[in-house]
């Protein structure tokens, strides 16, 4: 009997923290919660320049694999809001890679306490296209 592999078990989850300003809250001095998407995506977009995939150059057809990712659907729970100068936690954590599309759980935090979990589907896209994600972009996630 083969012993698992734990870092094959459990993806690794990505941290990234942004600190709430008063231009993401609304009148009641909590975050807008559109403003929590920005945050999200935000560290979508750090995952993937800590992986060495330069997006940059992909959206301008520079690299040697040139594509865009789009979010497809979004489910997310708001528990508790955040509010001004709040440093937050947004973890990212791959749930799962396809062959055209990746699953991504995301959860905000103020601390240890979770005020957002979002499960995200993002679909690669080439020249406005779906299109299977390219191999190099899947094993940078995969092993990440």
């Amino acid at each position: 009997m083969t012993t698992p592999d734990p870092a094959r078990e459990a993806p690794a989850t990505h941290r990234f923290s942004v600190r709430v300003y008063y231009e993401d809250t609304d009148f009641s001095g909590a975050v807008y919660h559109a403003n929590f998407l920005r945050f999200m995506e935000r560290a979508r977009t750090e995952i993937l320049r800590d992986r060495g995939v330069d997006q940059g150059a992909s959206f301008a057809g520079d690299a040697t694999e040139t594509f865009g990712l789009v979010v497809r659907s979004m489910n997310i729970e708001w528990l508790k809001p955040a509010r001004m100068d709040d440093l937050l936690t947004v973890e990212s954590r791959a749930d799962r890679i396809g062959g055209a599309t990746l699953e991504l759980d995301q959860r905000i935090l103020r601390g240890d306490e979770i005020l957002l979990t979002a499960k995200v589907r993002i679909a690669c896209v080439i020249n406005g296209r779906a299109a299977r994600l390219p191999a190099g972009l899947k094993e940078r996630l995969a092993n990440g």
